[in-house]
């Protein structure tokens, strides 16, 4: 074997070596990702960052994990608010992001509720976001955001505040752990609805709602 040949296959043993030590130390170093649960429970549970309105003792707790740039979202809004305002003396109702990859503005109008929720208006945006969704949701970026801008005006927030939180790191990291939780709450559509923490299946009709819901009121 000349002395080429012996370099060459010295130094792929060399880099071979290099790469699995590289590779063991990574593993070693990168803090695993949680796996989504398999229970059908909700994690992590309500918390103080949270989007929450209703009864501060609520007997049942119904979180919504969202798009506001989902259709199907959208024609559940009605429905959703429709039997919140019948049972929000005894209910809780929270509302977590989980913006679909298809939907070209969903992070941005995420981004808008949450600005708008800094001063105190996030149910307000949201309002206005489902109710127009038809009309933003076919806008390029920058149109939407500057919709969004509109609205924000409407509801009388601090425009420059809200610019700025719109593309702030607090917005960015909200919509990150919304998101995060629904994967690890083995969300993979939305609506997802969880009501007491436990996945529920969709009901069809604000009458399917009721019935789950006055079942979870009577059987805490």
């Amino acid at each position: 074997m000349d002395t080429q040949k012996r370099i060459i296959i010295w130094a792929s043993a060399v880099l071979v070596t290099a790469v699995a030590a590289i590779g063991a130390y990574s593993v070693a170093t990168t803090k695993p990702a949680e796996l989504p649960r398999k229970d059908g429970f909700m994690t992590p549970p309500l918390e103080q960052v949270d989007h929450t309105k209703g009864s501060k003792t609520p007997k049942v707790t119904v979180t919504e994990y969202s798009d506001f740039q989902c259709p199907a979202c959208a024609a559940y809004y009605p429905m959703l608010e429709s039997v919140y305002e019948q049972y929000k003396d005894r209910i809780s109702f929270t509302y977590r992001n989980f913006p679909l990859p298809q939907h070209q503005n969903a992070i941005v109008a995420a981004s808008a509720a949450e600005a708008a929720g800094m001063q105190g208006k996030f149910w307000e945006m949201g309002d206005a976001l489902f109710k127009n969704q038809e009309t933003w949701s076919i806008m390029d970026n920058e149109t939407a955001k500057a919709t969004f801008i509109i609205y924000a005006n409407k509801l009388g927030l601090n425009i420059a505040k809200f610019k700025l939180d719109m593309d702030g790191a607090t917005v960015k990291a909200k919509i990150d752990r919304d998101q995060k939780s629904g994967l690890t709450s083995a969300v993979d559509h939305t609506p997802t609805l969880f009501i007491n923490g436990k996945k529920a299946d969709n009901p069809r009709s604000a009458d399917e709602l009721k019935a789950l819901l006055d079942y979870a009121i009577q059987n805490p």
